[in-house]
């Protein structure tokens, strides 16, 4: 993108225009010893136009974070190409009551597409990455004591507004590319030396945590330290504390300090047990205070699991794709709303889900705090699908590089994912570059690209159902046509059509199913055939929800019970639904988006597929021969660091009744698997029945596999 830097003129005819809005004070600060961080967040006004001049009038106000399409009054046709303008500009004015000290940047987290920054009529920069944060030093061109400041951001209107080598978030099911700041601006004031960034780096065999900061000089050489201090996130209760040795340091040198501090009760963190600990940093010129928690991630390369604190981990979980959530008609400001972010990653829990993927695009970094209070594993997505002649490993360095610096403290964070269903040698480059700056060596997944290490992950997207777009399944049914025998999972819409993964590396199977609904329970494009040929064209909204429920359940114990894969995620918690015109592809499972209230079938049937401890009818046939005895065996699996105990039952129901039932005790330890078989005769009288296995814990309510099935006098008799 080439930036035009308007004219003095241009600017003075922009303020002039203005004359309704007054100064402002910051609309936040808080002070951390002596770093000052003043948020520019709240209410700005913002006008559309060119790329190269500023508009003559701002009579719009939108919402920073937010989007373009929250401004008021609203902008026609904001996401699509329009000849309406080349970018949106927002403004407002701030002042700054106290003398400035020698550090004075301001930063961006997020904002697309291309930004560019103007404060008192200087230009400041530019900043051409949609995803990851810019500092600007602006310590020359801001006013203090009390004077009036005035800050222009411009942002591209379109995805094209920079250049076809940088990734703007591309996605085929995507139809709006809605610009606009979507994450946090902030001033940040303090003295030097300054803390530019640091590096909490957990060792949890030594319970102890490793701080790398690194240090910037001001303009005059000294003897510099740095001194930290640990404390309990929840109680305050100081954990460890030490300093640096002092170096010398010549004017505006940066140097890199790594101080190991044992910690005292060393606390590991969890999904089950997301306990935080906040360190406090200072030079004497400045302060900084980091969020971390004591935890170790890694891929296990002989048994293919995730190691979690040294002990193996299964990952149950979903996905959110925040930039499709971006464009539904629903949203409103719910992706900034702290306590609906915090109770979506709650209801999520009550799913069993342990882990998330942001896939395809990162959300605000509220996300990732919560998630860190809330205790979730996260597979960190960079927003890039598709388009791999276009990408240049040297853009993505630089892109993984300041997206890394910004995540790295966060416990959430455990996997870095270069790109999501690409095949390119571009990101395994830009990967290979960047991987050695993570110093707690976090796993990569590079999408459908080779994996550049045998520990690093590997994921695959089994869609089985597509299937039966073009055809009705076989007599025996979907599932006993598609799930007969274990399998690897394999990517791409036919399973069937390779042996063995290409990659011997861990997998995650983060989508599988391929059977989504709207919201409202209408097919999507995707699934509208299939539905057809499962259903036939007169079935009720019910009736497809329910399908949908009872087959994403059976695949979701398929995947979990054969224990191929380190993880299994539903697709997906969180994006868009489109019913109406132009219709989505997919859809998440909400019915209220803004209650979060799941689909009533998609909560009751697969909230246990994910249970901890669950089961699976493996067997799969939907019609049966009246009067033949067969074996129907139950696997049984334990996520848990506990043995498990119980009883597993099997009942025979017609008519919501139980017409026969059998019981037997089962053990399974401690992430492990066991087999229970049952015999039952099928009765002699046709007609639909269901088989029903549920696991018995104490006065816990029962962990159910269903399968349903029709009884008729001439099926088959031979195996399924």
């Amino acid at each position: 993108m080439r930036t035009v830097w308007p004219t003095k003129q241009s600017l003075c005819q922009c303020i002039a225009a203005v004359l309704f809005c007054t100064a402002l004070q910051a609309a936040g600060e808080k002070t951390v010893g002596s770093r000052r961080i003043i948020s520019l967040d709240g209410a700005w006004e913002i006008a559309e136009g060119a790329l190269n001049a500023i508009p003559d009038s701002f009579t719009h106000h939108v919402p920073v974070p937010g989007l373009v399409d929250m401004a008021s009054p609203a902008f026609p046709d904001v996401g699509t190409k329009s000849s309406r303008r080349e970018a949106f500009w927002y403004r407002r004015t701030f002042r700054v009551e106290d003398p400035l000290p020698e550090i004075v940047r301001l930063k961006i987290r997020k904002a697309k597409f291309g930004t560019s920054v103007f404060l008192n009529g200087r230009p400041v920069g530019d900043h051409v990455s949609c995803f990851t944060p810019v500092v600007f030093d602006i310590r020359d061109v801001l006013k203090s004591a009390g004077a009036e400041n005035e800050i222009l951001i411009r942002v591209g209107a379109f995805r094209d507004c920079v250049p076809e080598t940088v990734p703007t978030g591309h996605d085929f099911e995507k139809v709006r590319y809605i610009p606009g700041i979507y994450d946090s601006v902030e001033l940040i004031l303090c003295n030097t030396p300054h803390i530019v960034r640091i590096q909490t780096v957990p060792d949890v065999p030594g319970r102890a945590v490793r701080i790398e900061a690194l240090i910037e000089n001001g303009a005059k050489a000294q003897d510099v330290v740095v001194t930290c201090q640990v404390r309990e996130g929840s109680s305050g209760k100081i954990a460890a504390s030490g300093a640096t040795e002092a170096v010398r340091l010549a004017a505006n040198q940066q140097h890199a300090f790594d101080l190991p501090l044992p910690i005292e009760n060393c606390h590991l963190w969890s999904p089950e047990d997301p306990f935080l600990y906040e360190l406090e940093a200072t030079t004497g010129g400045d302060v900084l205070r980091v969020r971390f928690g004591m935890r170790s991630f890694r891929f296990d390369k002989d048994s293919g699991r995730a190691i979690l604190n040294g002990k193996p981990y299964m990952m149950r979980g979903t996905n959110v794709c925040i930039f499709r959530f971006f464009e539904d008609s629903s949203r409103g400001n719910l992706p900034w709303r702290t306590e609906w972010v915090r109770a979506l990653h709650r209801r999520f829990k009550s799913m069993h889900w342990n882990a998330i993927r942001y896939c395809i695009g990162f959300p605000p970094e509220i996300w990732y705090d919560i998630a860190d209070e809330v205790g979730f594993l996260i597979q960190d997505e960079f927003p890039l699908w598709g388009k791999p002649e276009t990408l240049r490993s040297e853009q993505l360095v630089k892109e993984y590089t300041a997206w890394m610096q910004e995540r790295w403290n966060h416990p959430c964070v455990v996997i870095w994912d270069a790109q999501n269903e690409t095949i390119t040698p571009e990101t395994g480059k830009a990967l290979n570059a960047v991987r050695h700056l993570d110093s707690s060596n976090r796993p990569w997944d590079n999408g459908w690209s080779e994996p550049q290490s045998d520990t690093d992950a590997t994921e695959t997207h089994p869609y089985l159902f597509p299937q039966f777009r073009k055809r009705k399944p076989g007599p025996g049914g979907p599932l006993a046509e598609l799930l007969t025998s274990p399998r690897i999972p394999q990517n791409g819409p036919n399973e069937r059509s390779r042996s063995k993964r290409k990659f011997p590396n861990a997998n995650i199977i983060n989508e599988y199913a391929w059977l989504w609904l709207n919201r409202d329970g209408t097919p999507t494009t995707l699934t509208e055939d299939i539905y057809k040929n499962l259903l036939g064209t007169e079935a009720s909204l019910s009736q497809l929800r329910k399908t949908y429920a009872r087959y994403l359940a059976a695949l979701t114990e398929y995947w979990r019970c054969h224990r191929k894969a380190a993880g299994v995620l539903h697709f997906c918690g969180l994006g868009y639904s489109r019913s109406g015109s132009p219709r989505g592809q997919t859809s998440d499972n909400f019915i209220d988006i803004e209650k979060l209230t799941f689909e009533p079938h998609f909560e009751r049937y697969v909230r246990d597929a994910f249970s901890p401890v669950g089961l699976m009818i493996d067997a799969w046939a939907e019609v049966l021969p009246a009067g033949v005895e067969r074996e129907f065996p139950v696997i049984v699996i334990n996520d848990l660091y506990e043995d498990w105990k119980g009883t597993v039952r099997l009942r025979l129901v017609h008519v919501n009744k139980t017409i026969a039932h059998q019981s037997q005790a089962c053990a399974c330890r401690s992430l492990g698997r066991a087999v229970v078989t049952f015999k039952l005769t099928a009765p002699m009288q046709p007609g639909a029945y269901q088989l029903a296995a549920e696991l018995i814990t104490g006065t816990k309510p029962p962990v159910r596999s269903l399968r349903d099935f029709k009884v008729v006098a001439d099926a088959p008799r031979g195996d399924e």
